[in-house]
């Protein structure tokens, strides 16, 4: 086979994959996003208690103010959501790629560690956002193995759902009213 055969077939599979991607990225935030809004709706016609909203410049006073355990929680996942995006737009299966992709892992694995020592939402128990902390630290070596094995279709989806699951969904639960998120901006 041709050499510029074999490019043009590997650049549309690319384009697929990269197709893919943005549709399960997509129909994978927009669920989240709909429950988190849904819980806000009304209980009742006409009854809409939307908590006050002041929005301001953050206030990060707060994150210092915080317990070490949210503040380790918040350091690594900031630094997942910004490696995450790179790591989501960038060229799949090269070093960068690699390298990145350690420090992503690492990253998510001290949220989510983190996050089981955070308890202040449901009076020191463990709450239903736990879940997430477990199902990360359970499929993030699933993850790993499956490229380490070149399962690249399996890596693909586990660290996609983490993606979505892990940063997207819980993020958004994390501006919920009444947690540190919501009080630093609004």
């Amino acid at each position: 086979m041709p050499t510029a055969q074999i490019a043009s077939q590997a650049a549309s599979t690319r384009r697929a994959i990269d197709r893919r991607f943005l549709v399960q990225f997509a129909l994978g935030s927009a669920i989240p996003l709909g429950l988190v809004v849904a819980a806000l709706l009304p209980k009742r016609p006409g009854a809409l208690h939307w908590p006050p909203m002041h929005p301001h410049a953050p206030e990060l006073w707060r994150i210092g103010a915080a317990p070490p355990a949210v503040q380790t929680h918040l350091a690594g996942i900031a630094v997942a959501v910004l490696v995450g995006v790179v790591l989501m737009a960038g060229v799949k299966g090269t070093l960068a790629h690699r390298i990145l992709g350690w420090t992503w892992v690492l990253a998510m694995m001290t949220g989510a560690v983190s996050s089981l020592f955070i308890r202040m939402l449901n009076h020191g128990a463990f709450s239903y956002i736990h879940l997430i902390s477990g199902w990360t630290i359970i499929a993030l070596p699933m993850a790993v193995a499956a490229a380490r094995s070149h399962k690249v279709r399996l890596h693909a989806r586990l660290m996609t759902g983490l993606f979505t699951g892990g940063l997207v969904f819980a993020g958004l639960l994390a501006f919920l009213p009444g947690r540190l998120m919501w009080a630093l901006v609004f």
